[in-house]
């Protein structure tokens, strides 16, 4: 009969504990809701993408570039921290990538990208991202416009970061460029 007794109060006792949880708040949902887009990105599906940036229309065309460039470069997740509160409604996603511009530079390092998501009434409003490039990286893309003041106005990209057609064929043609820079004669 003790056994029984004990029994029956373990059994209440979990039960006790499993309805004292607490519903989520409204940072844990927005906190989900980053993830949610983060992993929308890293899918390279454009279609689980644009629901997550369905109340951010200004950011849609910039975000969605921004995919089929990391889609393009092969970019790989190296490091995924969880995403956290930056500011009373922004939250802060840091991922580190391998990626073929980097390793076409030759510098082994390896970038942390950032999404910076800002919340308004629940849900997301706007994003923007950031990352720690090295500065071979600006140093090369520099090379690369004045060899050609157009590169960014013509195919393969035109309309470079603002919604144009091609960000996997242009990311390309850049590690192309970025390969060119890397081996060329020092002086």
């Amino acid at each position: 009969m003790r056994l029984v007794i004990l029994l029956a109060v373990a059994v209440l006792g979990l039960a006790g504990t499993a309805q004292t949880k607490s519903p989520p708040t409204p940072e844990d949902l927005q906190l989900d809701e980053a993830e949610a887009l983060v992993d929308a990105f890293y899918s390279f599906d454009p279609a689980q993408l644009r629901p997550a940036l369905a109340d951010a229309p200004k950011s849609l065309p910039v975000i969605l570039y921004y995919q089929g460039w990391a889609e393009g470069g092969n970019y790989e997740v190296l490091d995924r921290k969880t995403c956290r509160f930056d500011k009373a409604n922004e939250v802060r996603c840091a991922i580190t990538v391998k990626d073929d511009l980097i390793a076409a530079l030759g510098t082994g390092y390896d970038v942390t990208d950032v999404f910076h998501i800002t919340f308004g009434g629940g849900r997301i409003a706007a994003v923007r991202t950031s990352s720690n490039d090295p500065p071979e990286m600006k140093q090369a893309f520099d090379w690369l416009v004045e060899r050609n003041a157009d590169f960014l106005k013509v195919e393969p990209c035109r309309g470079f970061f603002a919604g144009g057609p091609t960000p996997q064929d242009c990311v390309r043609a850049v590690v192309k460029g970025f390969a060119d820079f890397a081996s060329r004669p020092a002086g």
